[in-house]
């Protein structure tokens, strides 16, 4: 787990891993990201969580390879957000995917507080997919796959299948797969990571697995949003598709349609001020000099 300031509800995730992963053994490592709410002393406080203060924010990717260097030896590596509550057997089934050496990350079912289900699963990013979701956003869910990188059809998350990537609140990843991707690309300080590591597990050979019967609760609001954050995540959309080499130029703008058709909203107006600029992009959290 990586924590920052996550003091209000880390407790409910660590009191929800031992019904989660009933059959299992677990070693516990929590990285902090230079909290300033008590997280660690509440982590600190928990006898069987090895907790690692990072010294300043490393980001989720860099907390996430820092994490993976103090686990030891494991049969797979479970990631998980802060802000969630997992379901009885919920690590467990995730765990029990791994089962077959073809499948190398499995990722659950997420709800929200009120049990809603939150639209997790992702395609591949693409010019046609990011124009579509740009004009159309969460309207006409049955849209053809080629024009929202969202899998918003509700029927696709009622059964087990593989998926191009998922939300990276939570993913297991076998040892033998983690070992053959590697390190989290820490360029991505937060947002993009996951699509970036997803891509990197489907080229080593390996599948991604959604087990709706493995169930995790997200806390609303948990994860912290603001407009240097929606932003970011703007930027690193085209950063990872510029990586892949794929015509960054073109899905930048793109990006640049989706945030200037929200711009009655201040934050996505500053997130397409940025987007444009690309002197804005060194300035948001984790460019040079950053502690956010």
């Amino acid at each position: 787990m990586v924590t920052y300031n996550s003091a209000a509800y880390v407790a409910d995730l660590l009191d929800s891993l031992p019904a989660a992963a009933g059959g299992l053994s677990l070693r516990t490592v929590v990285v902090d990201n230079g909290s300033t709410d008590g997280t660690v002393a509440l982590v600190r406080g928990r006898p069987e969580v090895q907790c690692i203060e990072a010294g300043s924010n490393l980001g989720y990717a860099g907390g996430i390879n820092l994490a993976r260097r103090h686990a030891g030896p494991c049969a797979s590596v479970l990631v998980l957000n802060p802000d969630l509550v997992l379901e009885a057997g919920a690590i467990t089934q995730l765990a029990a995917a791994l089962r077959d050496p073809a499948v190398g990350v499995a990722v659950p079912m997420i709800l929200d507080w009120a049990g809603r289900l939150e639209l997790t699963l992702r395609r591949e990013p693409s010019l046609t997919r990011a124009i579509g979701d740009a004009v159309f956003g969460h309207h006409l869910p049955h849209r053809p796959g080629w024009l929202s990188e969202t899998v918003r059809d509700e029927r696709a998350y009622r059964y087990r299948h593989s998926v191009d990537w998922a939300g990276g609140a939570a993913a297991i990843v076998s040892a033998a797969c983690d070992a053959a991707v590697g390190p989290w690309d820490e360029r991505f300080f937060l947002y993009s990571e996951e699509v970036d590591h997803a891509a990197r597990v489907r080229a080593a050979g390996f599948r991604i697995e959604y087990v709706p019967t493995a169930r995790i609760r997200h806390r609303e609001g948990g994860s912290g949003s603001s407009a240097a954050l929606i932003a970011l995540l703007a930027v690193n959309r085209i950063r990872y598709v510029a990586k892949r080499g794929r015509g960054g130029g073109v899905f930048r703008a793109a990006v640049a349609l989706h945030e200037l058709l929200r711009a009655y909203d201040p934050a996505h107006r500053f997130a397409l001020r940025t987007v444009l600029r690309r002197s804005r992009w060194s300035a948001l959290p984790g460019g040079p000099g950053s502690s956010s």
